[in-house]
């Protein structure tokens, strides 16, 4: 009921078990001198009594927490003045705790008794040391952090989901990948490990979008858990999902929404420091939007992958504008090219524009990688800046219009040198892909 009594205060800090034997022999020899009589033999039920275990206290703790060194012979002098059994063994002692001290049950209670005792203004005052090393950081790797920081510079929000999901999104997003069933999952839709960052992602923006968020740009990065031939392994991997408004709602932007290269130029972005060569390869999954789909490749390693939600579940979830991701491994991002200086010339450049009818189910990416191999060592920058399909051109086919620069480092170049280049790039063109000059 809240009173405070003696006996109440009594109970609440402990009794001595050992108190009632000196009790009754205490009662036992008072009343043998009064009386008279003989004492009987004393009922003892240990069973029941709290049981206490030895501790073990380490020299090296007495040192490492106290700042200090106590030789042997006063470690046992203040703990037997405290009424504690102390037994020497190899590096310290083992130590039993008197009936009375409710308080001591592990080593650095001890060491607490040890200060207090000995004095805490005894205690020596030192500095602080430590052996420092200053970790080295090449400047080919950057870590995590950075590549965060990267995303959050491009207007993303970072998101930790679950590593456990719903075995419903897992089907739609594996790609027939087998995922780790639970044998005690939480809840029947977070019963499978993640196969892939994406479900977790989708979720989120499902959330947001109920919830009327015009613009959804999210990344998390984390571990998927991938069945293989030795076990299971564990992938770091980062993913990433933008929908809705290009850029944030104000007085000055337009409302236009985010497409397939608004995500592929943030993943360039990303990439653009990577010490492997990146390319994009067209390719095909159930998930995603068959005719934006790619994927990524450095050094002709596969990493990742990229490209639109498949309109078939963009309507299943209820998404109103399309959704775009990426998920690529992290090592990729991790290792970074080591700049090298080229010294910039001083004389002009020149530039050609090259407007190409070819296939129109001919990858331009295949186009610019050709014109790189033939144009020559003199050409310095390569831009595809438009795409035309319509009047004039066979429904066949289309136009690429193409910006190629020229630069020597050490001297102008002339119309003969840049017309061969230009020349060589037309003629390869045509024997490798029948393109030929828009008229």
């Amino acid at each position: 009921y809240g009173l405070h009594t003696d006996s109440s205060h009594r109970f609440e800090r402990g009794v001595d078990f050992e108190l009632p034997v000196r009790a009754i022999e205490r009662a036992s020899a008072l009343i043998i001198e009064i009386c008279g009589g003989q004492a009987g033999p004393l009922s003892r039920v240990d069973g029941e009594l709290p049981a206490r275990e030895p501790i073990l206290l380490r020299e090296k703790r007495i040192e490492k927490l106290l700042g200090m060194a106590l030789t042997a012979d006063e470690v046992e002098s203040i703990l037997r003045g405290l009424g504690m059994t102390v037994s020497a063994v190899e590096n310290g002692w083992t130590v039993l705790a008197p009936s009375w001290r409710f308080d001591i049950s592990i080593e650095v209670d001890l060491l607490e008794e040890l200060a207090r005792i000995y004095g805490y203004n005894r205690l020596p005052v030192t500095p602080m040391r430590d052996i420092l090393t200053i970790r080295p950081a090449p400047e080919s790797l950057r870590g995590m952090p950075q590549v965060r920081q990267q995303l959050v510079a491009r207007g993303y929000q970072e998101a930790i989901t679950y590593s456990f999901i719903d075995p419903v999104m897992h089907q739609a997003m594996s790609e027939g990948e087998s995922a780790v069933e639970l044998l005690n999952p939480i809840s029947a839709d977070m019963s499978v490990m993640r196969t892939s960052l994406l479900p977790g992602l989708i979720k989120t923006a499902m959330h947001n979008a109920k919830r009327q968020q015009p613009r959804i740009r999210l990344f998390e990065s984390g571990q998927r858990f991938v069945k293989t031939a030795d076990g299971l392994k564990q992938i770091p991997t980062l993913a990433a999902l933008i929908m809705g408004r290009r850029e944030p709602e104000s007085w000055s932007a337009t409302a236009e929404l985010v497409d397939f290269y608004d995500l592929k130029a943030d993943l360039e972005s990303l990439l653009s420091v990577s010490a492997g060569e990146i390319s994009f390869t067209t390719a095909k999954y159930t998930a995603l939007h068959p005719g934006q789909t790619a994927d990524v490749y450095c050094d002709d390693q596969r990493i990742g992958r990229i490209g639109a939600l498949h309109p078939g579940l963009q309507a299943q979830w209820d998404f109103v504008n399309p959704v775009y991701l990426f998920e690529i491994d992290q090592q990729p991002l991790l290792a970074r090219g080591v700049p090298v200086f080229s010294e910039l010339s001083r004389f002009p450049e020149v530039r050609r524009d090259l407007a190409l009818v070819v296939d129109r189910q001919l990858a331009a990416a295949d186009v610019l990688n050709v014109v790189r191999e033939s144009a020559g060592e003199y050409l310095s920058d390569l831009k595809l800046f438009d795409i035309y399909q319509g009047k004039g051109i066979d429904p066949e086919r289309k136009s690429l219009a193409l910006g190629l620069t020229f630069r020597h480092s050490s001297r102008t170049l002339n119309e003969e040198e840049v017309g061969q280049s230009v020349d060589a790039v037309v003629q390869t063109l045509k024997e490798a892909f029948g393109a030929s000059l828009r008229n």
